[in-house]
């Protein structure tokens, strides 16, 4: 490669980069779609081998997601506002009781003044000022459709996205393989062999992250919840679905989950009889991750380390926002791949070679 082939391939890296960056505030439907088009490809490609039309096949895994989104938002949607309702309901109550019992105790263990901790925030203001405006919200749907309805921009950019991602998303699954025909077509002839074999051990390893973890997510969201449940938990389905949801980090569903449940435990019974229980439900969930879910769903091919998974996504926040945020394991796994590519490229070159040559040499000197 030459000095100019290289300077090109850094400017359209740059280019993209650019691009990105400036396009993030529109990129979230196509971004959705194109996740929705490369998980429905696969089985798209499955019903066209057994000589069904690919427009046909595209049309029957398009029904399948959506039946599959409208039962989960038929069930889920009713339970959650139910759990979000009793939360919001009893939030005067944990007002109460974090006045009348765990301040004075913190207060007490400190040694502080009443009057010390005077920041300007009342309790029994705050607590007034909820239960009125609570008992004037005819409920959370209201509430919800109040709260949007002030920006008109902003349904029309909600309606507008909610419309486009289907349609997107069905055309990216009807032309996946033309997409990747074409960018075959614009490798250069000979690198293409070498390229190829990348973006496949790319392939195998974002299906292995895409498609498995987000099952894992699934399963765990179902394990925390139902355990909660069963331990009795009243807000179990919510702590479950956000411990399950934020589970892409490696252990940061686990930390979050049983905080949050130790909160709500807490506030619900305002003793510590539940600690035992939501130890229980999180320590065998982990365990059901760590040696099933993960190994079955996801595999060993992704290798990224947990703090490589964090950093990846604080500096995909960073830079791009929330489309970093989606974007950053994806990237980080193909970067993965070439890394591993130069690490073995490395390990075989003459430098390598010659290198622990001399330190044999010198080894055996000494």
């Amino acid at each position: 490669m030459t000095d100019s082939q290289k300077w090109m391939l850094l400017s359209i890296v740059v280019l993209i980069g650019v691009l990105i960056y400036l396009l993030s505030p529109i990129l979230m439907p196509f971004l959705i779609a194109a996740f929705l088009g490369y998980l429905g490809d696969p089985l798209v490609d499955k019903l066209e081998a057994r000589k069904l039309s690919r427009n046909l096949s595209v049309t029957i895994v398009f029904v399948i997601f959506s039946l599959i989104l409208l039962v989960m938002l038929l069930i889920l949607i009713p339970l959650l506002e139910s759990q979000i309702l009793a939360l919001l309901r009893k939030l005067p109550d944990y007002i109460a009781f974090i006045q009348n019992e765990v301040l004075p105790r913190l207060l007490s263990i400190t040694g502080l003044n009443a009057h010390t901790t005077d920041t300007g925030l009342n309790l029994v203001e705050l607590k007034k000022a909820f239960v009125a405006n609570w008992q004037s919200i005819g409920g959370f749907a209201g509430y919800m459709v109040n709260s949007i309805s002030q920006s008109g921009l902003m349904i029309i950019a909600w309606l507008s996205n909610l419309v486009l991602i289907p349609v997107i998303a069905f055309y990216f699954m009807r032309d996946w393989d033309i997409f990747i025909a074409k960018l075959t077509h614009l490798i250069p002839r000979h690198i293409e062999p070498l390229v190829t074999r990348l973006a496949r051990e790319s392939d195998e390893v974002l299906a292995a992250f895409m498609r498995g973890q987000l099952l894992v997510m699934t399963c765990l969201g179902a394990i925390y919840s139902t355990g909660l449940w069963i331990a009795g938990l009243e807000l179990a389905l919510l702590v479950g679905l956000l411990a399950g949801l934020v589970s892409f980090v490696p252990y940061l569903g686990f930390i979050v989950g049983i905080l949050a449940a130790v909160i709500a435990a807490f506030m619900q019974m305002h003793d510590i009889s539940l600690l035992i229980p939501i130890a229980i439900v999180f320590g065998f969930g982990q365990l059901i991750e760590s040696f099933l879910l993960t190994p079955l769903l996801v595999g060993e091919r992704i290798g990224l380390h947990p703090v490589a998974v964090i950093f990846a996504i604080m500096v995909g926040g960073q830079l791009f926002g929330f489309v970093g945020v989606l974007i950053a394991l994806p990237v980080s796994a193909v970067v993965m791949v070439l890394l591993r590519y130069l690490y073995q490229t490395y390990v075989a070159s003459e430098l390598y070679e010659n290198t622990l040559s001399k330190e044999n040499a010198k080894e055996i000197q000494e």
